[in-house]
C-alpha cells in the first residue's frame, strides 16, 4: 500500500483539471500575442480565466498577473514592491516561506533594506504588538507575512495585520500559497497589496501561478520581454497551466465546506490515533481549527535512534511525507521554522499533509507504520 500524505508539497491533479488542459492542448496551439484568429482564440481563453479566478476573489481582473508559480509571484512582489516604492524598511518572520526570507535577506545583503523580525511564539503566532512596534519604524515599512505557515500550519489573522500596515502606511504581502483554494479569500475587503497563488497547492498543475496586485498600489515588471500580462511580465503565458488553474480553483470553492469537514476530520483522527499509540508524541504549531491550517499535521516524535531516517523508513513502508517544506528537501539542514518556534532538536518531526483524496484507511495504514517504526527505535 502506498499512502501520499505531502500535499503541502503539491497535490494530486484533479482528473476534470486534466479534461480542461487537454482540451485546450489538443483545440487552442495559437500564440495569444498574435493578431490572427488562432491566437485570438487562446488569448480569449487566458482572459476567461482571469475573469473566473477574479470573480471568486472578489476582485478585478485588472488585478491579476499570471507567473510560473508562488515563487516567482513572491519575489515579484517583494523586489518590486519594495524597489518601485523606495522602501528601505522590511519586516518578515523567521517562520517565511524561503521564496520571501531568502528574498528579503538578499536584498539586505545587498544594501537595499534594513530587515527586521517580527517575534513568533512557541506555536509560531505573530506578536502583534510587536509588529506595531517594528511599523514604527521612522522610514515606510514593507510587510511579508503568511496567511498560513506551510511547516506547521498556524493561521495569521489578515485582517489584522492589514489594519496595522494601513495604520502605519506600510505595504503588505501576504504569501497565500497554502490557502488559496482552501480558504474563501474577499480581496474587494482584504488590505493586501499583494497576494500569491501556486496552482499546484490546490489540485492544478504545477509552473502555474499568479500575483494579485491590489489597485491601491502600482509595480514595473519584474521579468522583461514582452508585453504580456498588460506589460507586466514578459514571456508566452503558460495557456495550458492557466486553463487548468482557473478549472482548480472554480472547483475548490465550489467544493470548499465539504473538503474542508472531510480534511479536519481527517486530521483531528490521525492526532487521536498517533496519541492513543505513541506515548509523548506531540504536535507542532497551532492545532485549534480556528488557528490552524486544517490540511497540515506537524508531528514531534519521542526522541529515538535513528532519527535522521524516519522519513526514509516511512517512505520504505510506503508512506509519503515531509521533515519540512520540499523546497527544502535534499539539504542535511534542519527546518528553518522548527528552529524559529524553539522546537526540540532531538526530536524528529514529520510535517503529514492532507488533501481531499486521503482517507481514514490512508490514516491507520500510515500511523499502524510509524507505530512500528518508533518501536524499532526506541
Amino acid at each position: 500500500m502506498r499512502v501520499y500524505l505531502d500535499n503541502a508539497a503539491t497535490t494530486p491533479v484533479d482528473p476534470e483539471v486534466l479534461k480542461a488542459m487537454y482540451q485546450v492542448m489538443e483545440n487552442h496551439y495559437g500564440n495569444p500575442s498574435s493578431i490572427h484568429a488562432h491566437g485570438r482564440e487562446v488569448r480569449t481563453l487566458i482572459e476567461k480565466a482571469r475573469k473566473t479566478i477574479a470573480g471568486l476573489l472578489h476582485t478585478s481582473p485588472a488585478e491579476i498577473f499570471f507567473t510560473s508559480g508562488g515563487t516567482e509571484a513572491d519575489n515579484t512582489a517583494i523586489r518590486c514592491g519594495i524597489i518601485d516604492h523606495g522602501i528601505k524598511h522590511a519586516i518578515t518572520s523567521k517562520t517565511e516561506h524561503h521564496a520571501v526570507v531568502h528574498t528579503l535577506e538578499a536584498m539586505q545583503k545587498a544594501g537595499i533594506i534594513e530587515l527586521d523580525f517580527v517575534k513568533t511564539d512557541s506555536k509560531g503566532n505573530i506578536d502583534l504588538e510587536h509588529l506595531e512596534t517594528l511599523l514604527q519604524h521612522p522610514e515606510r515599512s514593507f510587510v511579508s507575512l503568511m496567511h498560513a505557515n506551510n511547516e506547521i500550519g498556524t493561521l495569521t489573522d489578515m485582517e489584522k495585520v492589514g489594519d496595522l500596515c494601513e495604520k502605519y502606511n506600510a505595504i503588505y504581502h501576504c504569501d497565500t500559497v497554502q490557502t488559496m483554494g482552501h480558504y474563501p479569500h474577499d480581496l474587494s475587503k482584504l488590505k493586501a497589496h499583494f497576494i500569491v497563488c501556486a496552482a499546484h497547492k490546490l489540485h492544478g498543475p504545477k509552473g502555474v501561478g499568479f500575483l494579485h496586485v491590489n489597485h491601491r498600489i502600482k509595480i514595473k515588471p519584474m521579468i522583461y520581454g514582452g508585453s504580456q500580462e498588460r506589460n507586466m511580465r514578459g514571456g508566452t503565458e503558460n495557456v495550458y497551466g492557466i486553463v487548468g488553474m482557473a478549472k482548480a480553483l472554480e472547483m475548490a470553492y465550489a467544493e470548499m465546506p465539504q473538503h474542508q469537514a472531510h480534511i479536519q476530520e481527517l486530521k483531528s483522527y490521525m492526532m487521536a490515533q498517533l496519541k492513543a499509540s505513541i506515548p509523548g508524541v506531540e504536535f507542532n504549531g497551532e492545532t485549534d481549527p480556528e488557528k490552524s491550517l486544517y490540511t497540515v499535521l506537524n508531528v514531534s516524535f519521542p526522541e529515538m535512534e535513528m532519527a535522521d531516517m524516519l522519513l526514509f523508513s516511512l517512505d520504505i513502508a510506503g508512506i509519503s511525507a515531509s521533515g519540512g517544506s520540499a523546497c527544502s528537501s535534499g539539504t542535511d539542514i534542519g527546518s528553518h521554522v522548527l528552529t524559529a518556534i524553539g522546537t526540540n532538536p532531538n526530536r524528529p518531526a514529520v510535517r503529514f499533509s492532507f488533501s481531499k483524496y486521503n482517507t481514514k484507511e490512508d490514516i491507520d495504514y500510515a500511523v499502524s507504520k510509524v507505530k512500528e517504526i518508533c518501536l524499532v527505535n526506541a
